[in-house]
């Protein structure tokens, strides 16, 4: 990759860490410009939300209305007037960095500190660095509650008057908490920043890495480099200063575009002595995220000249089939377009990290309430008994209240594990292994490309099984974006069925045409033979046609083999099936085109070539043969063609026949029609081109027009049929994820027909669905009709009141110009919102409407009303959203969802950079939902319900205690097993349940999709369960203390000593609460593996095994003040009356445990109770393997509008002859001499 500056050094940085968007042009049928209606053109602009605050000023300064501009930049060039304002707008001064450090471009950023509102190019995609990860890091973790909690604890313990625990019972935990979530954050952000290599360049120019750019630096970029920032092109090796460029990472379009230099700078910059003394002022529009939109003037000379989108080379793009091109730097940074749309980096949190946050903050408050009571009572025995008992006098002069404020603070430090201080590590170790499994998962490996699942966050696993709303990117996510030719029909007969010789598929051979490409598979071979045979006249017509009508480029690669560079797919499709059948287009030049037909090399002189837009839904071209005559071919959809053929053309009710079927199958199709033209018809027609083609008023209405004149009475040969390839699975995805009540809506830029038609296709929608469009959806949204139906298709335009957010200013702005608009009777467009309020109900009512709908296929919306849509259901549905895209165009949508989904797929790995989960095919998003998903949700919520209640368990004893003990704070565990209860006795086997446990099996978990619904609603974790897990932990604390404390009475040892002091009382209550607490999670886990039955018995025994170490009598020599319970573990546990008290309080305490399971799974089960339940019939069942059903509808044909291309071609730039190597005559021309490299067609 190259860059180069002139004189300055160059810069770049990783592209990685760019986010990009897609432009389209909006699909919708065309909307009156009415008075009332001040928004641009849908048809023409999508909206965009953010006009800068210079555009929205130049406004106020416009006229009224169809008042022009009182002055207008000439294309040729202008005296520049001594008054103009080169400070208004964005000025960029050529080879001149002091220029953008001037005092009137500084800005402040904080108090009275100043900085250029130029940025620089670095772009930063870390979050720390050396200085700012310890004290960023800290602020970040002491924002969650309950580290927050533990900070206070500590400082508390630290006083000697209200402790009643040693300092480090809480100092370790923490210390332990912080430590390790600092590194996990530590890593992931070292993993981001590792996509931000910087690139140096080797050129004759200076060299320097991309962050060291600046705006006003002139560049060099050679073949393949990617483009650093947005940059004015100002010369190229091409002629005519042309630069091709790939943009898949911009907009997600695989065809090449190309971008032209002003002729004057082409001209004159083409040394680097030149370069260096262009001294050139720019003056833009601000930076903006308008990828459709660039207007500006260059100043130079003396002269002006105009500057549009055209000229400039975007960040985000790569220079293709151009050897050198300069230019000089715009934007930079964070000022790029391409920055500009990649939408802000939102932190994502789970439903039930928030839940849990506000079940912290209920804890606390009990905590709070039972310390107050608790400090109360202490209150009043003291008062009632402690003052008068002789034996508890400590020397201390103290009032009854001011001993109840310490006793507050001593339960405080006693009770403080009601809130779990590991709780949120715990979780995190969890969330870890979780995203371990998903890339350890062979299943969601692809191996085409090597490319395994990832998961590049670790904290929304859970997330995964609760998704609602499913937003999908179509081409390259739901497709594979590669156009097939599937079938045809010619002269009434249809071609492309297969056929099978003794059960076996053989597919074409094509080895008799040596240009034929190795790729192409066809499956009738009736349709070779009838070309070959040359019988078949309209076959062979049919083929000529598609190899001469196209603005297919065509150029030689190492091998001598022929490449084809088309302005879609879909064009590219049907030159190559011309191809392989013999049909081979070899090359063109300004006025010819050469195939081989046949092996029979004819070349064709091209009289016009008129191009393909939106409007014309058709492409024609005008040839004369090398036999004199003159024949137009034409091609395009059959809405139009049908209406321009003869009445005496043949085949029109066979080929609409086969039209329809065709349509129900879900292909693209083309009709391909011609027409034979005298030469006085075509010299009179010529005339009226050539003057339709230098008028200076409206040029293309005027061309169009002239097109109808040329384009009628055609004669019809047949029809093509493409199909635009699903990937694998995406039909049997869409109906499993949609069984498992999660609603799919596809957001495309293709236009509506299109999308219709994958729809169709991949089952999201079917013949029983009531289908609305634009127009219908827009008229009940406004009427706020209630609408129950199944399927909704709604192109943007009718709906961009709801989908974008308008700038106050420019609410203000308009208003104010529809007050300077003149009196008309014509009434306010009634579409238009009339104020916030309307327009948030408006909002509401679309998101409503289309939530009951089975399926939302939204056509023609750019990036940012993408991101909208996810938004609006974000808000007024408060659903779990998932995006999931595999282009640039896709990033901001990515975001903003709560879950988004990176498909490594053809358009570069922007989405999958931006993405939280990426894997390399749409079909793995059900195993990522319906397994991963649904069991981390599963494992989640058991953890956390299990967590909560074995706190309750183990901390609420203290409160029962507190009854017996004067309130005095006294703890009723021995000090180390309250430190180890949560690290070591109770941990392995809640983590392992967290990890491991499944209730059902993954092939289980997707057979059976209601399984998911759970998730959905929330049901395994919320305050319900919250609250039975309370009152769980006080039932099991209850048992625990009470029946100990009452065996505990009155009882003689069988050595006749009574074993009933607090120590024995303490050794007791513990062995039980581990026992039940481990028992308990035995009786919840689902499914059992050796290290689950390991970590349980392990669990026991290291408490027993560390509570006889540490009440022996040698660690109680070396440490005598903080081991005291010396001998009591092997005094108590030799009684076996203790023993039985022992399993009576853990029998008691699990049986009621025992029964509600029994009851609830026999008289109430739910789904997953009754698969369980037939788990095993299950396992054994071979699934029938079932044969996809053939796509039938009975409806009305829905076919595309037009198969190949969305906008014009590049028809001019053919003619001109611009992009036309000029070589020297020759005698012999070599063939490689009429290749070139030439790109496709801008397609955006």
């Amino acid at each position: 990759m190259g860059g180069k500056t002139c004189p300055s050094p160059v810069p770049h940085l990783s592209l990685d860490q760019c986010a990009a968007s897609r432009r389209v042009v909006i699909m919708s049928r065309p909307r009156a410009d009415s008075q009332g209606s001040l928004g641009p053109d849908d048809e023409v602009v999508p909206y965009s939300d953010d006009e800068t605050d210079d555009e929205l000023e130049s406004l106020e300064d416009e006229g009224p209305p169809g008042v022009p501009p009182t002055e207008e930049v000439k294309s040729t060039g202008e005296r520049l007037r001594p008054h103009t304002n080169l400070k208004s707008g964005w000025s960029v001064k050529a080879n001149d960095r002091r220029f953008c450090k001037l005092p009137e471009f500084q800005k402040k950023y904080f108090l009275c500190l100043k900085k250029s509102k130029y940025s620089g190019n670095a772009i930063k995609t870390y979050k720390y660095n050396a200085l700012t990860f310890l004290p960023l890091n800290l602020f970040e973790q002491f924002k969650r509650a309950a580290n927050l909690y533990f900070l206070a604890l500590l400082i508390l313990q630290i006083i000697p008057q209200i402790t009643t625990l040693p300092w480090y019972t809480t100092l370790v935990p923490l210390v332990l908490v912080l430590g390790i979530t600092a590194i996990k954050d530590l890593v992931d952000d070292l993993i981001g920043k590792s996509v931000s290599n910087c690139h140096f360049f080797q050129t004759s120019f200076l060299e320097s890495k991309w962050m060291n750019i600046e705006v006003g630096d002139v560049v060099r970029l050679n073949k393949n480099d990617h483009i650093p920032a947005d940059i004015l092109l100002l010369s190229s090796s091409n002629p005519n200063s042309l630069c091709y460029v790939e943009t898949a990472e911009l907009d997600g379009e695989t065809n090449l575009k190309f971008k032209m230099g002003l002729k004057e700078t082409d001209e004159r910059l083409q040394e680097e002595s030149q370069l260096a003394q262009f001294d050139a002022m720019i003056v833009c529009e601000e930076p903006n995220n308008r990828l459709d939109k660039f207007t500006g003037t260059m100043h130079w000379r003396r002269d002006r000249f105009p500057l549009n989108l055209d000229n400039m080379i975007l960040r985000g793009c790569r220079v293709r089939n151009t050897d050198v091109c300069h230019g000089l730097v715009i934007f930079a940074g964070a000022d790029t377009k391409i920055m500009r749309n990649g939408g802000k980096t939102r932190f994502k949190r789970t439903k039930i990290d928030e839940l849990m946050n506000y079940m912290v903050y209920t804890i606390f408050v009990m905590l709070v309430l039972l310390c107050a009571g608790l400090a109360i009572g202490n209150s009043f025995w003291y008062a009632e008994i402690g003052s008068k008992a002789w034996y508890l006098y400590d020397g201390l002069n103290q009032s009854a209240s001011y001993r109840g404020f310490l006793s507050f603070w001593g339960y405080i430090i006693v009770l403080n594990t009601m809130v779990p201080i590991s709780l949120y590590v715990s979780v995190e170790v969890i969330r870890l292994g979780q995203s371990k499994f998903i890339n350890w998962d062979l299943q969601m490996y692809y191996r085409e490309k090597d490319t395994p699942a990832k998961a590049r966050t670790t904290t929304l696993n859970e997330q995964l099984g609760q998704i609602e709303y499913i937003f999908s990117d179509k081409t390259g996510t739901l497709t594979q974006n590669i156009m097939a030719f599937k079938k045809c029909t010619i002269a009434g007969q249809t071609f492309g069925e297969k056929r099978w010789f003794c059960y076996i598929w053989i597919p074409v051979d094509f080895s008799w045409n040596k240009y034929a490409d190795r790729k192409f598979e066809y499956q009738d071979h009736s349709l070779v033979a009838c070309i070959r045979s040359g019988k078949n006249k309209e076959a062979l017509e049919f083929f000529k046609l598609l190899s001469l009508c196209h603005t297919v480029m065509v150029e030689q690669n190492e091998n001598d083999e022929l490449v084809y560079q088309a302005a879609s797919p879909d064009e590219g499709a049907l030159v190559t099936a011309a191809r392989n059948f013999g049909f081979v287009f070899l090359s063109r030049t300004q006025d010819t085109i050469t195939v081989s037909e046949l092996d029979q090399k004819n070349t064709y002189e091209m009289l016009a070539l008129l191009d393909f837009n939106s409007d014309r839904k058709r492409m024609s071209i005008i040839l004369r043969f090398p036999d004199g005559r003159i024949r137009l071919y034409c091609k395009g959809a059959d809405t139009v063609i049908y209406e321009r053929l003869s009445p005496n053309s043949r085949y029109k009710e066979v080929t609409q026949t086969a039209l329809d079927i065709f349509a129900n199958e879900t292909l693209r199709t083309l009709c391909l029609c011609y027409k034979d033209i005298s030469k006085e018809e075509y010299d009179s027609w010529a005339a009226k081109h050539k003057a339709a083609s230098v008028s200076t008023g409206n040029r293309e209405a005027a061309l169009d027009q002239v097109y109808e004149q040329i384009e009628n009475n055609l004669m019809m040969i047949g029809a093509t049929a493409i199909e635009d390839k699903l990937q694998d699975g995406v039909p049997e995805t869409i109906a499993k994820l949609a069984k498992a009540d999660i609603k799919i809506w596809v957001l495309t830029g293709d236009k509506k027909e299109t999308a219709e038609n994958i729809g169709f296709s991949c089952h999201l929608l079917d013949d029983d669905m009531q289908i609305h469009y634009g127009e219908d959806v827009n008229f009940k949204v406004i009427k706020r009709f209630p609408l129950k139906t199944t399927g909704i298709c709604p192109s943007v335009s009718p709906q961009n009141e709801i989908l974008y957010e308008k700038k106050k200013k420019r609410r203000r702005l308009r208003l104010k110009r529809l007050g300077r608009r003149p009196a008309s009777s014509v009434p306010q467009d009634a579409t238009q919102p009339i104020d916030d309020w309307e327009k948030e109900m408006r909002q509401v009512d679309f998101v409503n409407m289309a939530c009951e709908c089975e399926a939302v296929i939204c056509c023609r919306v750019t990036p940012k009303q993408k991101a909208n849509v996810v938004s609006l259901v974000k808000k007024y549905k408060d659903a779990v959203t998932l995006s999931i895209g595999d282009g640039a165009n896709d990033v901001n949508m990515i975001k903003t969802a709560d879950i988004g989904v990176g498909i490594s797929g053809q358009e570069g790995m922007q989405a999958v950079m931006s993405s939280d989960y990426a894997f390399a095919q749409f079909r793995y998003l059900e195993r990522l939902l319906l397994v991963h998903g649904r069991w981390s949700y599963i494992r989640m919520c058991k953890f956390l319900r299990y967590f909560f209640f074995k706190n309750f368990a183990f901390t609420l004893v203290h409160f029962w205690y507190s009854f017996f003990s004067g309130f005095s704070a006294q703890i009723a565990y021995e000090d180390w097993f309250i430190t180890l209860y949560n690290v070591m006795y109770t941990s392995l086997p809640v983590l392992l349940v967290g990890l491991l446990d499944q209730d059902v099996n993954d092939k289980l978990s997707q057979k059976f999709p209601k399984l998911y619904l759970p998730g959905q609603q929330g049901a395994l974790f919320n305050y319900k369960n919250f609250f039975i897990s309370l009152f769980h932990g006080i039932f099991t604390s209850l048992v625990i203390f009470f029946i100990p404390y009452g065996a505990f009475l009155q009882t003689m040892g069988q050595d006749g000593e009574a074993p009933s002091d607090y120590q024995s009382l303490a050794v007791v209550m513990a062995s039980s609460l581990i026992l039940t607490v481990n028992l308990q999670i035995s009786l919840e886990t689902s499914y059992w593996t050796f290290v689950n039955c390991f970590a349980v018995l392990c669990s026991i025994a290291i408490f027993f095994g560390i509570m006889f170490d540490i009440h022996s009598a040698g660690i109680h020599v070396i440490f005598p003040s903080t081991f005291t319970f010396t001998g009591v573990a092997s005094n108590t546990l030799r009684q076996p009356y203790l023993w039985l008290t022992i399993i009576l309080t853990v029998g008691i305490s699990l049986l009621p445990v025992i029964c509600i399971e029994f009851l609830s799974k026999t008289i109430w089960p739910s789904v997953g109770d009754k698969v369980q339940r037939h788990r095993k019939k299950y396992e054994m069942e071979e699934e029938e393997k079932k044969k996809p059903a053939p796509f039938q509808r009975g409806r009305a044909s829905r076919r595309s509008a037009y198969a190949f291309s969305h906008s014009r071609g590049y028809a001019d730039l053919i003619a001109s002859g611009r992009s036309i190597r000029r070589r020297p005559n020759v005698a012999h021309p070599n063939p490689r001499d009429t290749l070139r490299e030439v790109p496709q067609a801008d397609n955006i």
